[in-house]
């Protein structure tokens, strides 16, 4: 019987230990899921906090809170969607089974996807922000300075150009992904075809 070699039984040690050091990435998403609830606990108390003065809210306080409660359910999207994704791609696949309740992009969304999900949840709630700042700007008791609103505009053209260059890359990303597999295509065309490789070896030459 060979022996294994002892720098071999070392490796594989090392790669079981690294491959499952990915757990440790599990408490992150369990305290996610708390920062969900409480997302939720301020929630429920704008929205007991609104209804018992529905009746003497106006129309720009009325928009405020709905405001504040859409700000919030984007948050709330957001969170959900970094849980999700994130435990999928970086820990261990979560198995449903066969519900029907399981969310289309759940094993489907890779890094990229993610991170085009989260820039357009961030700027989603920036303008959600920017929009509540507005229109707070009615409010005869309200007293918004210059330079805060000024750097809400500047926090939402950031992260919208922040979208837009994260696409491009993915987009150049994409170029050169298919050109890589047409490239292989290519040679693999030649290679089934003996005439032809040799033609592409003498023009190379």
């Amino acid at each position: 019987m060979a022996r294994v070699p002892k720098e071999s039984r070392i490796e594989r040690y090392l790669e079981i230990g690294l491959f499952r050091s990915r757990w440790l990435l599990a408490p992150f998403y369990v305290g996610l899921v708390i920062a969900l609830a409480m997302l939720l606990i301020v929630f429920v108390r704008e929205v007991a906090e609104a209804v018992p003065r529905i009746m003497a809210l106006d129309a720009e306080q009325m928009i405020l809170s709905v405001l504040t409660l859409i700000d919030l359910s984007l948050a709330g999207n957001l969170v959900l969607i970094v849980i999700f994704s994130g435990y999928e791609n970086f820990v261990s696949k979560i198995d449903t089974g066969a519900s029907e309740d399981r969310p289309s992009w759940m094993g489907t969304l890779d890094f990229s996807g993610l991170k085009m999900r989260l820039i357009g949840s961030m700027v989603a709630i920036s303008a959600i922000s920017l929009l509540r700042a507005f229109v707070s700007l009615t409010e005869p008791d309200t007293a918004l300075s210059e330079q805060k609103l000024l750097w809400l505009v500047i926090l939402h053209v950031t992260f919208l150009f922040s979208g837009v260059m994260f696409a491009f890359m993915d987009w150049l990303a994409g170029l050169s992904e298919e050109r890589r597999i047409a490239e292989q295509r290519e040679v693999e065309q030649l290679v089934e075809r003996p005439e032809g490789l040799a033609q592409g070896i003498s023009l190379s030459i």
